[in-house]
């Protein structure tokens, strides 16, 4: 064993990083989801969003949105989750 071993010590990454790399990787992952669907989704799904807040209070991370394209036809799927 060397003396230069004895200051060098391992040191495991700060929970920080990786919340920040967890958090990086869902960023990631959602933008490669949205890179097929339509221009206008953004806005539909925010207005969907506001006439639900009329009736629930709900938070943008309680709503998934998704587009399925078959053939002839596209599939919009709204899944939101409602408190209580």
């Amino acid at each position: 064993m060397s003396i230069f071993n004895y200051f060098r010590t391992k040191r495991a990454p700060a929970a920080s990083a990786t919340t920040a790399k967890e958090r990086l990787q869902v960023i990631v992952a959602h933008q490669r989801g949205q890179r097929n669907q339509p221009d206008y989704l953004p806005r539909m799904q925010q207005e969907i969003l506001e006439v639900i807040r009329k009736y629930v209070p709900v938070d943008q991370e309680d709503v998934q949105v998704q587009v399925d394209d078959s053939d002839n036809c596209s599939v919009l799927e709204l899944n939101v989750t409602l408190p209580g």
